[in-house]
């Protein structure tokens, strides 16, 4: 059964550098590594069966949220963060 999109909670995963949500049993995750005043998301991914239901949309806003409350610049290491953020222009700010 599909979650309704607000009962996906992202988890951030500090001891694996990744934001993360587990639906039907499925991991999810957006990846990141963290330095000097940045922090760069290098990958995200979505199992096959659960792709079209929004959750690489919720984990890579739970990124750059997380990188606006802590003040770090966006490396976007991964081609699907890059295509996020150049359509949601609100995010732009936060880039390298």
């Amino acid at each position: 059964m599909k979650p309704a999109s607000n009962e996906i909670k992202v988890l951030q995963n500090a001891s694996e550098s990744r934001f993360e949500v587990t639906v039907e049993g499925l991991l999810s995750v957006v990846d990141y590594v963290l330095q000097e005043g940045e922090i760069a998301l290098t990958h995200t991914y979505v199992p096959v069966e659960l792709r079209g239901r929004g959750i690489a949309e919720k984990l890579v806003r739970a990124a750059l949220e997380f990188a606006r409350r802590e003040q770090r610049r966006v490396v976007p290491a991964c081609s699907y963060v890059d295509a996020f953020i150049a359509r949601h222009t609100e995010f732009k700010p936060l880039l390298k």
